[in-house]
């Protein structure tokens, strides 16, 4: 029988298809690019909640690899559509799988670079010290003139995939959607393997982990990386969404929202993210559309939750967070 928050979860997932489909039916764009919004925020927050929910990671530098999704979308794009050649003479593409794959590789490799010397700490020193590797990447972008600097990079036309028009608003839905969920799939495994054991048991005692021959730190960079990979393919694909690369992407703003979204949600719950994007998002249209200050109204839902709703909206609804 299926536990409660199993039902809770197949119905975030039903909603979040069945909205865009019937919004696209009834020719009603603005809601479809609404839900595909949430799925590219979810699958960011999913990418952090690896390392926060499980491995108890507070980082504040997850937007760097949001970011760098984005530029390695956008330059790629910018590079295969101007013909001019890359590094190394390598060529530009516009083909989706080729971009994804380049901007969960950088972004790992970065994550990768930023884990080893962060991980090093812990606690309030590896927050500070994630939150200052996001910033000096930041800082590199918007001195970056060749790329936009601090103007952002323009895609002219929407990266494709093989086989499907991506300029339609819900086939690009879709395929955002079905990236979110192959990412929620990954989570379980993860979480439900040695190494999501070891890496859960390495938040709560790492001394005890260490005693039994496990090497937390190596654990914890791992999965840092690939929760920085995961980051760095929701990054792309929101820069695709939009047509735009921003530095904003690797504002610390993009850091602490991704962490308000886990915490609305359920930290560490499998739906979480995916919880807390769409709070988030309806927050952000209906809160938005009556007033300028509507952040101040969503730091209010933020502190309620963290006062009262300790398990965010799933520990609500669901009760205490049971793992199989």
């Amino acid at each position: 029988m299926l536990s409660r928050e199993s039902l809770i979860n197949i119905v975030l997932a039903v909603l979040l298809l069945a909205v865009p489909l019937v919004a696209n039916a009834y020719g009603e764009p603005f809601y479809v690019t609404l839900a595909t919004r949430v799925a590219i925020l979810a699958l960011a927050a999913t990418g952090l909640n690896l390392a926060l929910g499980l491995g108890g990671l507070v980082s504040f530098g997850h937007a760097a690899f949001f970011g760098i999704g984005g530029y390695a979308a956008g330059i790629l794009a910018t590079h295969g559509f101007s013909g001019d050649p890359l590094f190394f003479g390598l060529s530009g593409t516009n083909q989706m799988p080729v971009i994804w794959l380049v901007a969960m590789i950088a972004a790992g490799l970065v994550g990768l670079l930023i884990g080893a010397i962060s991980l090093r700490t812990s606690g309030v020193y590896f927050i500070m010290i994630t939150l200052a590797f996001a910033q000096m990447v930041y800082y590199f972008a918007i001195s970056w003139p060749a790329y936009g600097g601090e103007d952002g990079l323009s895609i002219l036309v929407r990266n494709q995939f093989p086989g499907i028009n991506t300029m339609r608003p819900v086939n690009f839905f879709l395929i955002c959607y079905v990236a979110l969920m192959a990412a929620l799939g990954l989570f379980v495994l993860i979480r439900s393997s040695r190494f999501g054991t070891a890496l859960q048991a390495a938040r709560q005692n790492e001394v005890r982990v260490a005693t039994v021959g496990i090497a937390p730190y190596r654990i914890r960079l791992t999965a840092f990386a690939l929760s920085a990979a995961m980051t760095g393919l929701a990054g792309a694909l929101f820069a695709d969404l939009n047509r735009f690369v921003s530095p904003s992407m690797l504002s610390w703003h993009m850091s602490g929202e991704l962490i308000v979204l886990i915490i609305l949600g359920g930290t560490g719950r499998l739906f979480g993210p995916l919880a807390g994007a769409a709070l988030f998002v309806i927050f952000e249209y209906v809160l938005g559309g009556l007033t300028e200050r509507w952040q101040f109204f969503l730091g209010l839902i933020l502190l309620g939750t963290v006062l009262f709703a300790r398990g965010g909206l799933l520990g609500l609804l669901a009760g205490k967070a049971r793992h199989g």
